[in-house]
C-alpha cells in the first residue's frame, strides 16, 4: 500500500505531523507501506497538483489545505482558514469516511493528529511525546518569552530552523523519518543538520540587526519592508524580541523560493483575549491565511507593489477596529 502525505512545507508541525501520519499508517496497515512525503505551499486558488495524488493507493493531507479531490481520503488541520476554494467547507462536512477531521481550535496539528490517532482509532503515539509536546509550543508559539523563540538554543528550535531551509526532498524525507527514531538533541547535532543550521543562524543573527534598522513602529504595530534586502528565510519572532511591548507585527520580504512574503502575527506574549482581529480572515483578502494569531501570504515575485499595497492596507486595519 502507497500513501502519499501531503504536508506544508518549511514547516515544523507540518514535518512532524507527516512523521506522526506516517507512523499511525504503519501501525494500522503494517509496517510494509511505503509512504512519499509532499511538501505544499501555500498559493492563490487551488495549490494542490496532479502529480501530488498520482500512483498513490491513499492520500493524506496534514497541516494544510482542503481539497475535494477524490483522491484525498484523509484529512487533518487546524488552520481556521483551510476551506478556501468554493464549496471546500460543504464537501468536508458532507464526507463520511470518518477520516477527515478539522480543529482551528487545536494548538497545533502533530498534537491534534496524536489525539485524533488515540480517541478515535486507539493508536498511541505516546513515544513521540516530545515530538508532540515541541510541535505543540511552535506552532502555537507557547514559547516562555520572545528569546527562546529567536535565539534557537533547544534542540527542536534547532530543527525547526532546518526545516524552514532544506530544499532537498530526499534529506526532507529522511528528515521525517528521523523525527521518528532519533531523538531530538541527537538529532539537532548530527552533521547534515548542523549543515544547513548554523549558516541559517548566522544570516538569522544579521536579520536581527537589518530589522533592528528597518522596522518602525505605527501605533502599536511593529512594520517592516525587507523587499529590496534580498531573499532569506525569516524568523517571524524578530520584532518581539526587539519591541516585547508591540500588539502586532506585519512585514514582507522576499524568500529563497523566490515567493514574496507577507507576515502578520499577534504579540503571543499579550493576553489572548486582547487580540482585536482575526488575522487569518484579514489576509484570506490578499490571497492568504493561517490562523487568528498568525497568518501569512505569498505573491508572485514580480507583484512587490501589490505587497506594498497589502502592507499599507493592513496596518491601517490593525490601528482601526475590528472587522
Amino acid at each position: 500500500m502507497r500513501f502519499h502525505v501531503l504536508h506544508h512545507g518549511r514547516c515544523f508541525d507540518g514535518a512532524a505531523s507527516a512523521a506522526l501520519f506516517a507512523t499511525f499508517v504503519r501501525a494500522r496497515f503494517g509496517e510494509q507501506v511505503e509512504v512519499r512525503y509532499v511538501p505544499k505551499h501555500h498559493r492563490r486558488g487551488d495549490p494542490f497538483d496532479d502529480a501530488d495524488f498520482a500512483g498513490a493507493d491513499e492520500a493524506a493531507v496534514v497541516d494544510f489545505r482542503y481539497t475535494q479531490r477524490p483522491e484525498l481520503t484523509w484529512y487533518f488541520d487546524h488552520h481556521r482558514s483551510a476551506f478556501q476554494i468554493d464549496g471546500d467547507l460543504a464537501h468536508f462536512q458532507a464526507d463520511t469516511s470518518g477520516q477527515k477531521f478539522h480543529d482551528p481550535a487545536a494548538p497545533s496539528c502533530t498534537g491534534y493528529l496524536a489525539r485524533i490517532a488515540r480517541d478515535q482509532f486507539g493508536v498511541g503515539l505516546g513515544a513521540h511525546a516530545e515530538l508532540i509536546r515541541w510541535g505543540e509550543i511552535i506552532d502555537s508559539a507557547d514559547f516562555a518569552n520572545p528569546d527562546v523563540a529567536v535565539l534557537y538554543e533547544q534542540p527542536a528550535m534547532r530543527l525547526s530552523a532546518w526545516i524552514q531551509a532544506a530544499e532537498d526532498p530526499a534529506a526532507i524525507t529522511e528528515f521525517i523519518e528521523a523525527l521518528l527514531t532519533t531523538r531530538l538533541e541527537d538529532l539537532a547535532e548530527a552533521g547534515w543538520i548542523r549543515d544547513i543550521v548554523d549558516p541559517r543562524l548566522a544570516a538569522h543573527r544579521r536579520d536581527i540587526e537589518v530589522i533592528r534598522r528597518r522596522g518602525r513602529l505605527v501605533g502599536e504595530v511593529f512594520i517592516y519592508d525587507l523587499l529590496d534586502d534580498g531573499p532569506r528565510i525569516l524568523n517571524h519572532f524578530i520584532p518581539y524580541h526587539l519591541s516585547p511591548g508591540i500588539e502586532y507585527s506585519l512585514g514582507a520580504y522576499l524568500h529563497t523560493d523566490g515567493d514574496l512574503r507577507l507576515s502578520l502575527g499577534y504579540n503571543p506574549w499579550r493576553p489572548s483575549e486582547a487580540r482585536r482581529h482575526d488575522l487569518a480572515g484579514l489576509c484570506e483578502a490578499h490571497g492568504g491565511g493561517g490562523h487568528p494569531f498568525v497568518a501569512g501570504a505569498a505573491f508572485p515575485a514580480d507583484q512587490v507593489d501589490a505587497l506594498r499595497a497589502a502592507l499599507t492596507t493592513l496596518s491601517a486595519q490593525l490601528q482601526g477596529p475590528p472587522a
